[in-house]
């Protein structure tokens, strides 16, 4: 392995650490929290290094947010050795994983919504990146139910993901186990519900 590769990894996993901890002090503390100052204690880097890699705090939430982005993308993310069905039932229970229902993470989405709402930077990329994800979720549904128009497909993967923040939010007031899985049922009673189009034609095939 050379040490160009070996360099290349290490700064991956600076960078990584850098994020990691921006992210946990935006979900413990809000954007009062991140400093460039408090994220090299948090990582355990010196400071010199943090300014080596973000400009600015500014810059260093932006790539906070992209890696959040990258991280919900996986979660949509198609497994190749599934069927169409059981690639979209295995996301859409994905986002109940133990991993998310944290504290932690829970209170991180929050800071990132109210972040949204008060910096036009920050809520640019929260719209991009709520409409990737949406864009996954409506391809995994027309991958399962490929009879339906891809605005249809929209539609639904819009009704699935109000489901599941509203979810991820009311998690951290003690949701029991039974409601999220009672969400995930309805998520996916979306996702597999008829097609409108066949539902009124065999409304009209009826009415004859």
């Amino acid at each position: 392995m050379g040490t160009k590769t070996v360099n290349s990894g290490e700064q991956i996993d600076r960078q990584s650490r850098i994020l990691e901890a921006a992210l946990d002090l935006l979900s413990r503390h809000g954007i009062s929290g991140v400093s460039m100052r408090a994220v090299a204690r948090e990582a355990g880097v010196a400071l010199g290094l943090v300014n080596y890699y973000y400009d600015d705090k500014t810059s260093l939430i932006r790539a906070a947010l992209h890696q959040v982005d990258e991280q919900d993308l996986q979660l949509v993310a198609p497994d190749p050795s599934l069927t169409p069905d059981e690639q979209l039932r295995k996301a859409l229970r994905r986002v109940a994983g133990a991993e998310l229902l944290t504290t932690r993470y829970l209170s991180l989405r929050l800071h990132l919504w109210a972040l949204a709402q008060a910096d036009e930077g920050y809520a640019e990329i929260n719209a991009a990146a709520f409409d990737r994800y949406l864009d996954g979720v409506a391809a995994l549904v027309s991958n399962a139910k490929p009879e339906l128009s891809w605005e249809e497909c929209r539609e639904r993967a819009a009704d699935i993901v109000v489901i599941q923040n509203g979810m991820w939010l009311t998690s951290l007031l003690g949701v029991d186990n039974a409601s999220i899985q009672r969400s995930i049922a309805r998520t996916e009673e979306i996702a597999f519900a008829p097609s409108r189009r066949s539902t009124s034609g065999d409304a009209a095939l009826r009415e004859l």
